[in-house]
């Protein structure tokens, strides 16, 4: 399977039932938790529509990652999609997001890390991003605690 298609798969399946703002906050306290744990030094935004409901800034991270996760997170907002497929896309297609995008690199980056935050029979309800790490790693641990928020929910 490509990179493309996998991400797709993914994406069709990190869909909640329901994302409130207590939804968020514990959203933002699990990435912080795994982040701590694993002593990744990010940043971590989470939005429930256009509010910022939880920002974190751990150790170790910089202004830098608080300017990606705004770049990032736009591209997920403006493609419904995570940052890392909308990337892979623009890739499988021979060539890059910045070449062929049109939009100001300087505030948009389709780079891993970002991620739109979907409610089943709803849509897209918020995103959540986060910054400091290779972007396949930020792209892995924002999935990993999606799906954890998933299992919580279905517990």
């Amino acid at each position: 399977m490509d990179t493309v298609t996998a991400l797709e798969a993914e994406q069709q399946q990190l869909v909640l039932r329901q994302f409130s703002y207590d939804d968020a906050w514990e959203l933002g306290m699990l990435l912080r938790s795994l982040a701590v744990e694993r002593g990744a030094p990010v940043v971590i935004d989470v939005r429930h529509g256009a509010r910022q409901v939880f920002r974190c800034a751990l150790p170790g991270s910089s202004a830098d990652n608080d300017a990606w996760i705004d770049r990032k997170r736009r591209v997920a907002e403006r493609y419904a999609a995570p940052s890392f497929l909308v990337g892979a896309r623009f890739r499988a297609k021979g060539t890059t997001f910045e070449e062929s995008s049109r939009l100001d690199h300087n505030s948009f980056a389709a780079h891993g890390g970002s991620y739109p935050v979907t409610v089943a029979g709803v849509g897209v309800v918020g995103t959540v991003t986060v910054s400091g790490l290779p972007q396949a790693e930020d792209h892995a641990l924002v999935t990993e605690a999606l799906a954890r928020l998933m299992d919580h929910h279905e517990g």
